[in-house]
């Protein structure tokens, strides 16, 4: 029998060691974020694609019924709603603020959500280097990288040093993680890449730079997982898929649907324009995808490894309208991301009972 206890990232305790992932398009915004850190936990909000929030109202301009360039795409005016929505639920309760690093504009959007109120700033898809310098003058916001091998860990804290910070905590991201991938396609399933065994050699990385948490990410889904990581030298865990199946999370009811229906073989590995493999639930765009395709057009100009729709072109949809699709209920033309174990997804419950039920002591 193990005892639960909270970890501290920086100055914020977060009294429940559940985080919760930032999932963008609008899959933790205010109402998601904001409940799972009422409930003890640590609410993320994705800073991806805000323009969505609320039917695009806080966009100044559209194409096409899309957010045009990256000042729509990632809306400032929406960021600072969904900051405010959240805290209406949370309080002055921690909240996080997902951001990815290999989207266009990337310093802008850390610096709108440090003005918007975010008290610790995570970042993926990419070595967040600059992170000290952005956040250099709002000390009490810590900086939590995501990582998927003790390399990158190494490079972020000796570059982080020498700017005189070191990470509030630290995921560490396996590859049965819904959405984009650290490790290339031929690694997802080789058992060195797994979280399992990564999870030991970050922890001896961790030591040499501080004692900071390990947060173990992908393809936890209840306590037993959770004992089994954390026997692994995890401090907390956190868990994207299993929040989508809350009546709290701001994803579409069809978003839910899909995958409440899904198969353990309906969740798949797609290409992506951002140049990682993604995980995702097998549907009409996945399965009628056009690679090299000259159709698409670049409109919310989102992200800097596409080049303005080159890869999207390459690999047949668009990153960023397939996840809006997504949030908005489109079932034949939405990208529906699930971490592997989302088919076990069977029923849509409150964040409060999800976490009651993650807390409570496996029989």
């Amino acid at each position: 029998m193990r005892e639960l206890k909270g970890i501290k990232i920086g100055k914020h305790y977060i009294e429940k060691p559940i985080i919760q992932g930032g999932m963008g398009v609008g899959i933790s915004w205010d109402q998601l974020a904001g409940n799972v850190s009422k409930n003890g936990g640590l609410g993320t909000i994705s800073a991806i694609c805000t323009g969505y929030y609320q039917n695009m109202k806080f966009v100044k301009k559209q194409v096409e019924g899309r957010p045009l360039g990256t000042e729509n795409a990632y809306s400032r005016e929406a960021l600072f709603e969904i900051f405010k929505n959240a805290r209406k639920i949370c309080g002055d309760k921690p909240l996080a603020c997902n951001i990815l690093h290999a989207i266009n504009d990337y310093e802008r959007v850390v610096n709108d959500a440090l003005e918007a109120g975010a008290n610790i700033i995570v970042t993926g898809a990419g070595l967040p280097l600059e992170l000290p310098r952005l956040t250099e003058n709002y000390p009490d916001v810590e900086i939590v990288p995501i990582v998927s091998s003790a390399r990158a860990l190494k490079i972020i804290c000796k570059k982080w040093k020498a700017a005189g910070r070191t990470p509030g905590a630290v995921i560490v991201e396996g590859p049965k993680s819904g959405g984009h991938q650290g490790a290339k396609y031929d690694e997802l399933f080789a058992p060195e890449h797994q979280l399992e065994a990564i999870l030991p050699p970050i922890k001896e990385e961790r030591d040499k730079w501080g004692d900071f948490p390990i947060i173990a990410a992908g393809g936890i889904w209840d306590r037993e997982d959770i004992e089994k990581i954390m026997d692994l030298g995890a401090d907390a865990v956190q868990m994207g898929t299993r929040f989508i199946g809350t009546h709290e999370c701001d994803a579409s009811p069809v978003l839910k649907q899909v995958l409440l229906d899904s198969k353990e073989e309906d969740i798949v590995i797609v290409s992506s324009p951002v140049g990682y493999p993604g995980r995702a639930v097998k549907t009409n765009l996945i399965k009628t995808l056009e690679p090299d395709t000259k159709k698409i057009k670049c409109i919310s100009n989102c992200i800097f490894p596409c080049n303005r729709g080159e890869g999207a072109r390459r690999v047949g949809y668009c990153i960023a309208d397939s996840l809006g699709d997504a949030y908005l209920g489109r079932l034949q033309s939405g990208l529906f991301f699930s971490g592997a174990n989302g088919y076990k997804l069977k029923e849509i419950v409150h964040v409060k009972d999800l976490i009651d039920e993650l807390m409570t002591d496996v029989k």
